[in-house]
């Protein structure tokens, strides 16, 4: 086995990067799965198809199949270590100084003060800063991780800028733009504080105040623990007719809606690590407003290119943002299909994994040699 992925779980945001490596290493690939998923992000939609090089982790340490995953971790040419905080699964490997790819999200999602406690800092010594000269390398899933990394001194020079690659979709030349409904704004996500549903509900009054002319229409997918509240401020500030509150829906019916809709707005904190569904929304030729703490945002978006960055915090500029595209309709459309070029030129999973393959050959840790990957440079939190 050349290369193995090993995750807490395979899901859609998985799918397309692991099938495009399978097909590149021609089978040679496996995704090796640790635990079950969890019942709520089942219902959300986030098992992946199956697929046949997925391994499921068993008791007495097999993996479906019967291979012993000790071995099959042992013996790969590259691992690459993601969203499994079971360090056990790769202690012999690292031991034994075989190349492991570490793809993670920023260390620091509460803020960089948790880098203070000696006890915080003695774990993130063991499990990354001790392997500085080994050959351990760090995918970062964010624009915010090399400093986050930077702060504890591991990685120099060994961080790569990646992300989550999720379904990257081909249209017809004026597709989707053909099926947008004008002044459609969309919001997809759990409604938890850091996802910051209000903001949406906040926005939808200020568009109302402002634009008495310019007809517009927020859709709100998701549910969770503030869905009564959001529910309760939108009839607050007289702007449930403004709002359609859809509840939950699968992975397919974001994309639809996506693909219905001229703005996405991204509202999560410096809490959301990546945000596949900027991803997403680009590929769908959304016009994406989005906080610029989010992972994907400094990445993916060029501010006022492919879309428009406003700053964390700050509702008002948010506001703003929104009304000057529903004012400006070719600009809008302008933006998402910058935006969608950019998904299909850059940021999707084939190219992903052509990249990190060629990386590997110029290593020499698998056969044949290509371009490299660059390295990620030093990102400002």
């Amino acid at each position: 086995m050349q290369v193995v992925f090993v995750s807490n779980y395979f899901n859609h945001h998985q799918l397309s990067f692991c099938d495009a490596l399978y097909e590149l290493l021609e089978g040679s690939f496996c995704f090796l799965q640790t635990q079950p998923m969890e019942e709520e992000r089942v219902k959300m939609g986030w098992q992946a198809e199956e697929r046949p090089y997925v391994r499921y982790v068993q008791p007495g340490g097999t993996t479906t199949g019967g291979l012993e995953w000790q071995n099959l971790l042992l013996t790969a040419d590259v691992v690459i270590f993601g969203g499994c905080d079971d360090e056990s699964y790769i202690r012999e490997r690292l031991a034994a100084g075989k190349p492991i790819f570490r793809y993670n999200e920023r260390l620091y999602k509460e803020g960089q003060w948790k880098a203070i406690s000696p006890r915080g800092l003695l774990q993130k010594y063991k499990d990354h800063t001790r392997y500085r000269k080994a050959p351990v390398y760090f995918l970062c899933a964010g624009a915010y991780v090399p400093c986050d990394l930077g702060i504890i001194h591991a990685y120099p020079e060994k961080m790569l800028r990646f992300g989550y690659f999720p379904e990257t979709r081909e249209y017809a030349p004026g597709e989707p733009f053909s099926r947008k409904k004008k002044g459609s704004i969309l919001w997809a996500a759990r409604m938890i504080d850091w996802k910051h549903p209000e903001l949406v509900v906040k926005t939808a009054a200020y568009l109302k105040e402002h634009l008495e002319e310019i007809p517009f229409h927020i859709t709100m997918i998701g549910g969770g623990e503030l869905e009564e509240e959001v529910h309760s401020l939108a009839e607050e500030l007289g702007v449930t007719d403004k709002i359609t509150f859809a509840g939950f829906r699968s992975p397919e019916e974001v994309r639809a809606a996506m693909e219905e809709s001229e703005i996405y707005l991204v509202t999560s904190d410096r809490k959301e690590g990546w945000g596949a569904v900027v991803n997403e929304a680009m590929n769908s030729g959304c016009a994406v407003v989005a906080d610029h703490m989010i992972g994907a945002a400094p990445w993916m978006i060029r501010q006022r290119e492919n879309g428009i960055l406003y700053h964390d915090g700050c509702e008002q500029q948010l506001q703003e943002y929104v009304a000057e595209l529903l004012q400006d309709p070719a600009e809008c459309r302008r933006l998402g299909e910058a935006a969608q070029q950019t998904v299909r030129t850059e940021w999707n999973a084939r190219t992903a994994a052509e990249r990190l393959v060629r990386l590997w050959r110029e290593m020499g840790f698998l056969g044949g040699a290509d371009d490299q990957c660059l390295p990620a440079p030093p990102v400002p939190a």
